[in-house]
């Protein structure tokens, strides 16, 4: 009887220790198994997470540059202009020296060149012909006096931001202000050389989308280079330049954004007859 009652004794300790070797070994291993999946799902999450943020910040930043944002990227394209014997020569060279040959070419143009006098009366738009790598020319009918000038181009590889360059014609004597106030418009309607344009605005808002639509009164205008008409505007210094073309190829109604408060000047230029008139505007942003 006791040998019996100890036979079972002993064999329920070997039963009892069988199962808890056996759980120590492989209780273990399947939870290791078990969570296993579960780290490399979390890491594909994380990963998956991590390219969507990647791609968000992208569209961000792609956003931005189509509003209009001020690049951090420097210019790397260096423009100089020289006026002589009646003439504007324009240099255009990389930041290694060399001749920049890859523009594109924009609005029938490779080269649009705007020039203003110091005060904002006179406006010119030009389109310098190519006479070597790198270099172009043109007619220069500017009188004596200190300009700015804005040179409009398109690069298939370098980063470039138009920018005011100024230069003198001749030997102008020092004025005492370099600019004299802009008055702004208490009615936006001119007429120049008896065809008449009204100017009607949305909001004008620094930082938000201004829609500007040209009242031009039936008149018929042409195609100017590739476009109904163009718009170029420039704050009371003459440093923020803004070049609009128009929203569709019928309507002269053009959008754009203001970058700042302050005055700004707007030159509408329209086509009719084969002849290309620029009406001026002075508008105070908000």
């Amino acid at each position: 009887m006791k040998k019996w009652v100890f036979s079972a004794v002993l064999y329920l300790v070997v039963v009892v220790a069988g199962y808890a070797v056996y759980e120590a070994v492989f209780g273990v291993n399947k939870g290791v198994e078990h969570n296993t999946p579960k780290n490399v799902a979390g890491q594909k999450i994380e990963e998956h997470n991590s390219h969507a943020n990647a791609g968000t910040e992208q569209r961000h930043e792609e956003d931005n540059h189509e509003h209009g944002e001020t690049s951090s990227k420097e210019n790397e394209i260096q423009v100089t202009i020289k006026e002589g014997n009646k003439q504007l020569f324009l240099t255009l060279k990389d930041n290694s020296g060399n001749p920049v040959t890859d523009l594109e070419i924009n609005h029938e143009k490779l080269l649009h060149l705007i020039v203003v006098d110091e005060h904002l009366e006179q406006y010119h738009h030009l389109h310098p012909g190519e006479i070597a790598p790198g270099q172009f020319k043109v007619t220069s009918k500017l009188e004596e006096g200190t300009y700015k000038a804005f040179v409009d181009i398109k690069s298939t590889s370098l980063q470039y931001e138009v920018q005011p360059i100024p230069f003198i014609v001749g030997n102008p004597a020092t004025s005492e202000h370099a600019h004299s106030s802009l008055q702004v418009d208490k009615e936006l309607t001119k007429t120049v050389d008896e065809n008449k344009v009204s100017l009607m605005t949305t909001d004008l808002t620094a930082n938000e989308p201004v829609t500007l639509t040209f009242d031009v009164y039936e008149a018929v205008l042409e195609p100017y280079l590739g476009a109904i008409g163009h718009v170029v505007i420039l704050d009371e210094q003459a440093e923020e330049y803004l070049h609009v073309h128009p929203l569709n190829e019928q309507d002269p109604i053009f959008e754009t954004q203001f970058p700042h408060p302050g005055i700004y000047k707007i030159w509408a230029e329209f086509q009719q007859d084969g002849k290309v008139t620029v009406y001026p505007f002075v508008v105070k942003v908000k």
